[in-house]
């Protein structure tokens, strides 16, 4: 892709508007806590004040906002406390020299860029608190103002906190439509495989349900029952559906058997619908009695026998669990000891700080980040200074807030923030010429704006800022500081902040492009691991661990969307395939898919511990790890790989005998082979 089309297709995004579900109820709850501050900070301590409790509230109302399961209070917590800190230090260090302030700049932003080692959330409180520090180290005149401003901050952020523990909006709600999401993702997949027997499916809405499942010890022993158990069961739903599905280990493709499968399907698809709303609004199941009347037709097994059959009373016996763990009030609330527990705050600190030196290695994307965005602080501070414009930090702040560790994030919101700063301060210059607001007037015109940001953040970046810039004109209104001494510098020094960003990422990139083939390697390592834990269970029924196969599909999930990532993220960088053509990653990212469906199949028809060893499943077994991790080297080495272990095994007598296992064993080599196909020059 050229430098001028990826210019136009981040343009583009950056300025898109979103159709998205809003929030009011949880907007209103923080536009509510941000007017008790700002209402309290002028009414006891004058406009300074109520400007630092403003940013904490409105910083710690934000951090409610992102995607995150930890409780909220306790992201509205963080976020004030870390910033006050941040504000405090900063004051302490930059009121008497420029160049210490400079320092500690490039201290903190280093830190904040290597903060999204922990993820996303973290990473954007992180630069939040940077983009803030840099406005409110130059409200105070003191150190003990300094210390007065830094408990007014995290003020702000308990208020918020202490709101979201009275005044619970639709509690644990995000949690059940994480739920709701993944089974009415396994409905659609079963209505698709009724047309398309090979149809694929997306496991993120079971990963995203698998993270929402992941708790505190605090909230385990909260938990509605409801959102106990049926993640579990619908991971072991999907499987049998695409075992019944499939031809060659399901049903003949034409036929009454086929007709009766499709019928299955589409009772599967009803009963998992009716078990996700009722887990969605907390309501009873109401069930289609025609779904359950082919469920339980006892004429099944007349049409299908053998590995079919079996299949669908498996899926009988299991939608019956799905629908008795739906059902609000019914099973039990699990002990903590059962869960998936989330560590604390504290207990999180050695993760972070895992996650963090593991992304200190040259080429690492964070670390590049991190570099990157430290520069072009530094560089904004020091240009913002230079230039013949008051309020210097707002050329540092607006890089800080648009540089993501990828180009298209990057690019697209330098040009929504600036696109939505010349709308914003249009309007809230056009309201002041007209109003000429006072204190209180200008308090509240600030709380209107940073409550319509709230309700519509999710329709895009370009939105918010509209909002944020009238809310910044107000909130310094308010302290007397007058429109013509704020819009100008605002619009210039947030040109030159998004400029400094992308010129910055130009400089120094982080390109996917060229670690699409590991990323590549990585899923196919990770899919060969999977098949291969699959077939030791036919290799070994009494002694195999099942959870080995479990540890192994998520690998193999995790893998696969780190690659779909890195693939939708290469597809905006304005570089050269470097030897993986999109045309090429399709191919094989289609062939590896299909290897992660061939082991799910035979996943669904587990032997019991009872059952013997099956012949040739430990020789097969073991041929698939050991090809799919050459093969995985072969393609970081810019190789065709070769797949003559599963061949030879298929092949002679050492691999398994005819029946289901052979069929399956052929279909991971025929993927295998695709894979091959697509890579070749």
């Amino acid at each position: 892709m050229s430098w001028l089309r990826a210019l136009k297709d981040t343009a583009r995004v950056g300025m898109t508007v979103e159709r998205t579900r809003l929030e009011p109820l949880v907007a209103l709850r923080a536009t509510a806590g941000l007017a008790i501050v700002v209402a309290a900070g002028l009414a006891l301590l004058g406009p300074g004040s109520a400007a630092s409790s403003a940013f904490g509230a409105f910083m710690a109302a934000i951090a409610t906002f992102q995607k995150s399961w930890r409780p909220r209070p306790v992201l509205a917590l963080a976020a004030g406390l870390t910033l006050a800190v941040s504000t405090f230090v900063g004051y302490l260090v930059g009121s008497s020299h420029i160049g210490l302030f400079l320092a500690l700049l490039a201290v903190w932003t280093f830190l904040a860029g290597l903060m999204w080692a922990a993820g996303p959330t973290a990473g954007i409180i992180a630069s939040g608190n940077v983009a803030i520090m840099l406005v409110t180290v130059t409200l105070p005149t003191s150190v003990p103002q300094a210390a007065g401003h830094a408990a007014m901050i995290a003020a702000g952020g308990v208020v918020q906190a202490l709101l979201i523990v009275l005044f619970p909006v639709r509690r644990w709600g995000a949690q059940r439509d994480a739920l709701a999401d993944a089974l009415a993702a396994e409905a659609d997949y079963a209505r698709r495989l009724r047309q398309d027997p090979l149809a694929p499916f997306d496991p993120q809405p079971l990963m995203r349900a698998r993270d929402a499942a992941t708790v505190t010890v605090r909230q385990a022993r909260r938990r509605p029952a409801e959102l106990h158990g049926a993640r579990g069961l619908a991971e072991r739903v999907r499987p049998v559906l695409a075992s019944l599905a499939d031809p060659a280990v399901g049903a003949p493709a034409e036929g009454p058997g086929r007709d009766r499968v499709r019928e299955l399907l589409a009772a599967a698809a009803a009963v998992l619908d009716a078990a996700a709303r009722a887990i969605r609004h907390g309501r009873p199941v109401r069930l289609p009695a025609p779904a359950l009347a082919v469920l339980k037709s006892p004429d099944t097994a007349d049409l299908l026998s053998g590995a079919p059959l079996r299949a669908a009373r498996r899926l009988e016996a299991l939608l019956d669990d799905v629908l008795e763990t739906a059902e609000p009030g019914s099973g039990r609330t699990a002990d903590p000891g059962e869960s998936m527990l989330r560590p604390t705050l504290l207990g999180l600190v050695p993760v972070v700080l895992r996650a963090v030196r593991a992304e200190l290695r040259p080429g690492s994307p964070i670390l590049r980040h991190a570099l990157r965005v430290t520069a072009v602080a530094c560089a904004g501070l020091v240009i913002g200074r230079a230039l013949p414009f008051g309020h210097a930090y707002w050329a540092p702040m607006a890089s800080v807030m648009v540089m993501r560790p990828d180009f298209t994030q990057t690019y697209s919101r330098a040009v929504a923030r600036f696109g939505g700063t010349l709308v914003g301060v249009a309007v809230a210059t056009g309201i002041v010429q007209l109003a000429h607001p006072g204190m209180y007037l200008s308090g509240f015109l600030a709380v209107v704006s940073a409550g319509l940001m709230y309700v519509l953040m999710r329709t895009g970046y370009a939105v918010s800022q509209v909002f944020v810039s009238a809310y910044v004109v107000f909130l310094l209104g308010m302290g007397g500081v007058r429109w013509d001494q704020t819009v100008p510098d605002r619009v210039a020094l947030t040109l030159v902040g998004g400029l400094l960003a992308m010129i910055g990422y130009a400089l120094y990139p982080a390109w996917e492009t060229p670690r699409l083939r590991t990323r590549l390697a990585d899923w196919i390592a990770a899919a060969g691991r999977y098949a291969a834990a699959v077939l030791g269970q036919y290799a070994d029924p009494a002694g195999a661990r099942r959870a080995d196969v479990r540890e192994a599909l998520l690998a193999a999930r995790d893998a696969r969307v780190a690659w779909q990532e890195a693939l939708d993220r290469a597809a905006g960088e304005p570089v050269r395939h470097r030897g993986l053509s999109r045309a090429a990653a399709d191919g094989a990212g289609d062939a590896v898919a299909a290897l992660g469906r061939g082991a799910m199949l035979l996943e669904a028809h587990l032997p019991d511990r009872a059952h013997e060893p099956v012949p040739g499943a430990a020789a097969l077994a073991q041929a698939v790890r050991t090809a799919t991790e050459a093969g995985a080297k072969a393609v970081r080495e810019r190789r065709v790989p070769a797949w003559d272990e599963v061949r030879a095994v298929l092949a002679d007598g050492d691999g398994p005998g005819p029946g289901l296992l052979r069929e399956a064993g052929e279909q991971l080599l025929d993927s295998l082979d695709e894979v091959s196909q697509a890579l070749r020059p």
